[in-house]
């Protein structure tokens, strides 16, 4: 019965036999022989036709409200039964801190949607640290850059190049620039999220690709980084050229060389010769999202 129940919840979701026929691969005969079992089943008509479309009885209409907490509750109680048998097997994504995407958060949405049983778990870490990872198989996919030196121990996937943003304290000057040059910073301090062991790579690293020269202030917390910047002590790199604003307290600012934005080339690195095909599907997933 339970399949019948997700098949007359999509009919109902869709508006439409053939939508939810092909959103479960079956035909529109098929999907409407299992609503009239499941009406069957219950003794009640759920829905009333008219020629192709149709409207929900109240029984219907009743029936699919309570159905829907039914079913995430089943969905829920499979899945703790799942990862309590150990047989889930997670995904990990590396990705580098302080990184903030639209279309990645779209992208881990539509995986979880397709691989329900697939957690995905998001591990952030410095650039080092992340490739480190994905060398002993500990995660199955970072997102890096094209600053990162390519060798055979990786397949890249390119996705797409953003303009890099800083994020600055509304309230310093700076921040009413239409746009800002490595040199108009280099007397504010530039917060970097890192470890002890791997700040002079980061920080490395980051004058590498942008040429800020900035003095750099160290925090092992995303969340200190905040206050730091809210405070107006020092200003972020945005990673991932996603431009936001938190409430009026910051802007963000394109960051140009003589005027031309500097690009960061973005990729997905899978570890060569890998055969985690769910870590290949993400990939594929978070490109269609860029």
């Amino acid at each position: 019965m339970i399949k019948q129940i997700r098949y007359f919840q999509s009919v109902v979701r869709l508006g439409s036999f053939t939508a939810a026929a092909d959103e479960h691969l079956i035909s529109q005969s098929a999907i409407s022989q299992q609503i009239k079992a499941l009406e069957d089943s219950l003794g009640v008509p759920l829905l009333t036709r008219k020629g192709r479309s149709f409207e929900l009885t109240s029984e219907g209409e009743y029936f699919y409200k309570k159905s829907l907490v039914i079913v995430a509750d089943l969905d829920s109680l499979c899945g703790e039964l799942r990862r309590m048998s150990n047989h889930v097997k997670k995904l990990g994504i590396g990705v580098p801190r302080g990184y903030s995407s639209d279309a990645f958060r779209n992208a881990v949405a539509l995986f979880s949607a397709k691989y329900p049983d697939t957690p995905v778990e998001i591990v952030y870490g410095s650039h080092e640290e992340l490739y480190e990872l994905l060398q002993n198989d500990e995660i199955g996919a970072v997102l890096g850059d094209h600053s990162r030196a390519l060798s055979d121990e990786y397949t890249v996937i390119p996705l797409a190049a953003r303009e890099c943003s800083i994020e600055i304290s509304a309230a310093n000057p700076i921040s009413q620039l239409p746009f800002v040059e490595p040199g108009d910073l280099k007397n504010i301090p530039f917060v970097i999220i890192a470890g002890k062991t791997r700040q002079e790579a980061e920080l490395n690293f980051y004058r590498e690709y942008t040429g800020l020269q900035s003095d750099p202030l160290f925090t092992d917390d995303l969340e200190n980084a905040k206050m730091l910047l809210i405070q107006g002590r020092a200003y972020m790199l945005v990673e991932g050229g996603e431009k936001y604003v938190r409430s009026g307290i910051t802007k963000s600012l394109t960051l140009r060389r003589n005027g031309e934005p500097i690009l960061r080339r973005y990729c997905i690195f899978l570890k060569a010769g890998s055969s985690r095909k769910t870590a290949e599907d993400f990939t594929e997933i978070l490109r269609s999202q860029f």
